[in-house]
């Protein structure tokens, strides 16, 4: 039988394994008639989120939003207040984070996202870094057009990553390419296409 530590101690190292920053990865495997599959780069969205205070919140049906299994259980997770409140202080909390934040890649590349976090995230190509569509964490910065209207855009939609799900972003086209995540847009990270 299995204590309550001893899983939670389990979980989380299961977490810190698979919480890799992420590492871009040339995969060039030959597929079954000789050709190349295209590269991969990994890239990972953390977060800290508290599920007793986010979940009492921001809760989908008793489900809840924030999914974090082991981290609040010891002492790293941030309160949804706090994280409001890091926001409005300009010091937004730096356990919201996609790894790495620069990234350089060969045209092909696929570079996929994957949510390692508790809570959704969107992997959002924007023009130019600014706010996100939740005004309480934006520190002043105006929502940019490509998250303007949140989850009922469509486009934006299509960004989102829940926990334990991925995004593929495949054919970007050669240059420097900004993404945020339009709830958390401090979480920031720019990919140069070579």
């Amino acid at each position: 039988m299995y204590n309550k530590r001893g899983i939670t101690l389990l979980a989380a190292c299961m977490i810190l394994a698979g919480a890799t920053y992420a590492i871009a990865q040339a995969r060039h495997d030959d597929d079954d008639d000789g050709a190349r599959s295209p590269s991969l780069a990994q890239v990972v969205a953390l977060d800290e989120c508290d599920p007793a205070t986010f979940n009492a919140v921001l809760g989908e049906g008793g489900g809840g939003f924030c999914h974090n299994v082991a981290l609040s259980a010891l002492g790293f997770a941030t309160t949804l207040p706090d994280l409001f409140a890091k926001a409005a202080a300009g010091t937004p909390d730096p356990g919201w984070d996609f790894e790495p934040d620069a990234l350089t890649v060969k045209k092909g590349t696929v570079v996929s996202v994957v949510d390692q976090g508790g809570e959704p995230h969107t992997f959002t190509e924007v023009k130019h870094f600014g706010g996100g569509f939740v005004a309480g964490l934006n520190h002043g910065e105006a929502t940019v057009p490509e998250c303007v209207g949140g989850f009922s855009n469509v486009a934006v939609a299509k960004t989102r990553i829940v926990q334990g799900s991925h995004l593929d972003i495949p054919d970007l086209s050669k240059g420097k390419h900004l993404f945020q995540c339009c709830i958390h847009p401090w979480m920031r990270m720019e990919v140069n296409v070579k």
